[in-house]
């Protein structure tokens, strides 16, 4: 990331409350690189909130969280994409990091279980 920092410092875009942005975040912070990124976090409804979306709408079809410039005019919105190249500017894999596996075997696997099930709920309800 050191490399990177002296011609750019990649840009995180997070939604409050979302699992998936707290995934990039636990990623990012248990590898020592949250502070090296600039972070543009907004609560959903708030004045920020707009001025993010904003910003991101030239890149993406559809605007979804989390997002990131990861490097100069490269977005990327995906969790996953996100964590594996910031990652890997230090030489990191997603696979190593010990808070980040017990975040997704945990709660995310539970929030996304609840998910699954709500949306097979409305579904049965429409």
């Amino acid at each position: 990331m050191e490399s990177i920092m002296a011609d750019f410092t990649p840009t995180l875009y997070l939604k409050d409350k979302c699992p998936f942005c707290f995934k990039v975040r636990i990623a990012l912070v248990e590898a020592g690189l949250f502070d090296k990124v600039n972070v543009r976090e907004f609560v959903p409804g708030d004045d920020e909130e707009a001025a993010i979306r904003e910003t991101l709408a030239p890149h993406f079809e559809k605007v979804t969280f989390p997002a990131a410039e990861v490097a100069p005019g490269k977005f990327v919105a995906d969790s996953d994409g996100i964590t594996a190249q910031l990652l890997a500017t230090v030489g990191k894999k997603p696979e190593d990091m010990t808070a980040l596996g017990a975040y997704l075997r945990g709660p995310f696997a539970s929030i996304m279980t609840l998910y699954k099930e709500n949306s097979e709920l409305k579904k049965q309800l429409a």
